[in-house]
């Protein structure tokens, strides 16, 4: 295996699933997270490493492509790579795979480092990067964006307010989370009847301890939904989820 590439064996917990038993999308970014801090890990860039250099690690963007969601018990395996980046930004492949090796789904983030004084996005530094063996590019892959809330359609709006544990080490909210908010706005009954299978979401704004913020949701097809997470008029995420059935 390359050097900027790192897998490990899973196996998937009641806590991680919903009430059909599946992986829950929320949990599925969080082991794509883990998979990638565990491969810091063995490259021995611990997060203090990166603290020290005054910045931080913020997704802005996934791209997901999901075949089949695991059920509990199941046992998978976790890849990452470290495939690109630039001054800027970096573009990281995620993969979640069945016990025989075939892919269950597929992710594409990217990331950049945000400067914890100012709050924006810095230059990358040379040292966080450096362990990975990675050349740097002058461009990166485009992932697909969601699209903005159709606001002539009919919409449900779910508020809700940001508790300590919604927050990360970053000081914002946990990205996962927002997955929750977002498909929380959708029926129980619809949820248990389909599974998403192509996921573009968009982060825009952070979203602090204390904020009051809205999941909007609207349903541009059958089997389209368009999301937004705002605290205010502000925009903080923006996705759009394709579905089929379960």
């Amino acid at each position: 295996m390359a050097q900027n590439e790192f897998s490990e064996p899973h196996r998937v917990v009641y806590y991680e699933a919903d009430d059909t038993g599946h992986l829950t999308l929320a949990m599925l970014i969080d082991l794509f997270v883990l998979v990638s801090e565990d491969q810091n890990t063995a490259l021995h860039l611990t997060p203090d490493d990166i603290h020290r250099l005054g910045v931080g690690w913020v997704v802005t963007q996934y791209h997901l492509q999901i075949n089949r969601l695991p059920r509990i018990n199941e046992r998978v395996t976790l890849k990452t790579r470290a495939t690109a980046f630039n001054k800027y930004f970096a573009y990281r492949e995620y993969w979640l795979l069945d016990d025989m090796g075939q892919q269950l789904a597929y992710g594409e983030g990217i990331w950049v480092t945000m400067s914890y004084a100012t709050r924006k996005i810095a230059t990358i530094p040379a040292e966080i990067m450096q362990p990975y063996g990675t050349a740097p590019v002058k461009r990166l892959p485009r992932l697909p964006r969601p699209e903005r809330l159709d606001l002539a359609a009919t919409s449900v709006a779910q508020p809700y307010t940001v508790r300590y544990f919604d927050i990360d080490e970053n000081g914002h909210v946990n990205n996962a989370h927002y997955f929750d908010w977002m498909l929380d706005a959708l029926p129980a009954d619809w949820l248990r009847q389909h599974q998403a299978v192509d996921v573009r979401i968009r982060f825009e704004n952070e979203v602090k301890y204390g904020h009051q913020v809205t999941s909007e949701v609207v349903h541009s097809t059958a089997t389209t939904t368009q999301h937004t997470v705002k605290v205010g008029a502000t925009t903080a995420v923006l996705a759009t989820i394709e579905w089929q059935n379960r």
